[in-house]
Parts: structure tokens; sequence; C-alpha cells
């Protein structure tokens, strides 16, 4: 690392449990601090310790991707396919479980969650998903097990209950059209553990979130519960290309696709590229119209992914010329920020956390 990446570490020593919040984090009024899949800089990604690690670190919400088990269990994965987050090549009793899908319309081959019972994925464990880029998160590799969506709301609210403040949790749905088509149907999934955890009111420290509108509205049937449909640059949602809907996420982030999305969710989770457009070098160009125009409509505006190796920065913020050194990300969270964003889906929440509060002073 770089002299930029030393100095960013230092809000992890500024945020203690005790101080990291006075007041209640299901506020909307301020920016959230969304822990991207914990404090997935840190440790590696959707595991207990990367959740923990994030609240210590002040996040507001905690973010868990979902995808089902062979026996109708939710657990925390990126993907379906585990070969890069578990060490499940490594298990010869599991061999015979390799197989090839057809995932969105995308070959894949690998190991899937919904070919194994939970209690056969409880036996595997956690590896760092991009060991190129956080070689440090590689020491924690085989420490950490598979998290259920029951576990994650469990450590939100005993942490929360600990350092009294309360938790969010922002779990996604993950490939629901496909999982909808093996008969693993994800929304009545979620649904369930959500009323089972008095998590389904509007008021609940929750938001929901898919790239595909239609689970959106198939979980808002369900819970009532806050969402968010998540938006990228380039493409449109499967659900719609399975459908023969014409539109594109970029389509759905200009004002009549925010009018239709008003009908049925509470907000937009964008790409940073929605929100601020970079120029053709990777330079950050003036705000695009997103921010001002769904505020207009009462939706909100939480933008993904803050990182802060220099490879996932605007060219002009990158300290250097190694893409796994850290640049800075503060300037681009409080540049954001001072666009009107409501708020930021973070890797590194001590760095979001420590942008936010600069940003405010």
């Amino acid at each position: 690392m770089g002299a930029a990446a030393g100095a960013a570490v230092l809000p992890a020593t500024l945020v203690s449990p005790s101080a990291a919040h006075a007041h209640d984090s299901t506020s909307l009024r301020r920016p959230l601090v969304i822990g991207h899949r914990g404090a997935s800089g840190h440790r590696p990604e959707h595991t207990l310790a990367a959740y923990r690690l994030a609240i210590a670190m002040g996040a507001d919400f905690i973010e868990p991707d979902l995808v089902p088990t062979k026996d109708g269990q939710l657990v925390a994965r990126h993907e379906n396919e585990i070969s890069g987050t578990t060490d499940v090549a490594s298990k010869p009793q599991f061999a015979s479980r390799k197989a090839t899908k057809t995932i969105d319309g995308v070959t894949v081959t690998g190991f899937f969650t919904e070919d194994f019972t939970l209690a056969e994925l409880k036996t595997l464990r956690a590896v760092e998903r991009l060991p190129a880029v956080r070689t440090h998160n590689t020491i924690y590799n085989g420490l950490f097990e598979i998290p259920t969506l029951q576990e994650v709301i469990d450590l939100a609210r005993t942490e929360g209950k600990r350092l009294g403040r309360t938790i969010g949790v922002y779990p996604e749905t993950k490939h629901p059209t496909y999982f909808a088509s093996v008969g693993l149907a994800l929304e009545p999934l979620v649904a369930r553990v959500l009323k089972r955890n008095d998590l389904a009111g509007r008021n609940a420290p929750v938001f929901l979130q898919s790239f595909e509108p239609t689970s959106i509205k198939k979980l808002r049937a369900l819970v009532d519960t806050p969402s968010v449909v998540l938006l990228d640059a380039v493409g449109q949602p499967y659900d719609f290309r399975v459908s023969g809907d014409p539109r594109t996420w970029a389509d759905l982030a200009k004002p009549a696709g925010l009018d239709w999305l008003k009908t049925f969710t509470n907000g937009v989770g964008a790409t940073k590229n929605l929100v601020i457009p970079r120029d053709a070098a990777g330079n950050l160009l003036e705000p695009s119209p997103l921010i001002r125009d769904a505020h207009a409509r009462g939706l909100k505006v939480h933008a993904w992914t803050f990182r802060n190796e220099n490879q996932f920065l605007p060219l002009n913020l990158r300290t250097g010329t190694d893409p796994n050194a850290w640049g800075d990300i503060l300037t681009e969270i409080r540049t954001f920020l001072a666009a009107g964003l409501d708020g930021v889906f973070a890797d590194y929440p001590d760095t979001a956390y420590l942008a936010r509060d600069l940003w405010k002073s």
C-alpha cells in the first residue's frame, strides 16, 4: 500500500462502538453508511465477522445478498455459485456437485447453493473473493461460516442492543427469476423471515433491494417494508428481458421511469456512474439529474459501490499507479454527498463514516 492507504486506515481507530452513533440509524434525514457485504474491504465478504466489523465502524445498515439452499433456507453469498467465495472446491465429498447452469442467460460452471442443504453449506468456510486486490483478507480464509439471513438479523439486533443504536439490514434478492424457475422463489422466503422477526412494517429498519423490479413488486405485496430498485448503467433487468419489456436500467433512471418506480418502491440503488458520470478518461463530471428527479418524486437515492482502491476510483482521485493502492476515496464520497446522495454502499465503512463526518463539518 502507498501513503494514501496508510492514512485511510486511520478512521477505524477513530470510530468506537460507543461513539459511533448517538442518533437513531433508521432516520433518513442524513446520508446512510451501508456496510456493503459487511466491512468487505477488511474481512471476507458476507461473513458475520465482516458484518460485525462494519457495525463497529459505524455502519447504519449491513447488506446481505441472499441466495437459497436446497432446503429453502436463505444464506448470504454474493452469488449462488460459490467456488470463489468458499472452500467448496477443496472438499472431495462435494466433487460430484459441480455443475454447469444457465443463470440469467449466462453459462456458469461451479458449485451452487441450491444444490446443498444448509447443514452441508455450514461445513464450508468463506474465502476472500478478490485475493489479488485484497491480499490482506486472505489471512482469514477458512475461518468463517456462511451465515443465514436469520443469523445476520440476530447479529444486527444483538450488536444494536449492545451499542444502544438501531442497526438496519439491507437484503438483496439475487437472480429471483432464475430461482423462481427452479422452485425456490425468493420473495416468500424473505417475507417469512421478516415476518418472523417483526420486520415486515413500513417503519422496520430494513431496505429490500433487487436488480429485478418484479421481485420488489412481489415483496411489497407480501410485506410493507421499505425497498429500493437497483439500477446499473448498462443493460436491462433480467425480468424485463424475459417478459419482453424493452426498458433499460438507464430508462428507469429517467423521469418516466422514476414515475413508475415510485408507485411501488421507496428509492433507487444506483451505480455511481448514473449519479455522477465520468468522462472518457475516467474523471468525474457534473452530477446527472437523477438525484434531483428522484427527490422530486419522494424517492431516495443510494449509490454503489464505494471502494478505496485506485482501480475503483475516478482517474483524478487515484494515488500513484498501483491499482490496488488506496486513492482519495474521502473526496469521492464527499463529492457524492454534496450532490445530495442519501446513502453510500461502502466496502470500507470506516472510510465512509469519516467522509460523512468531514462532509458535515
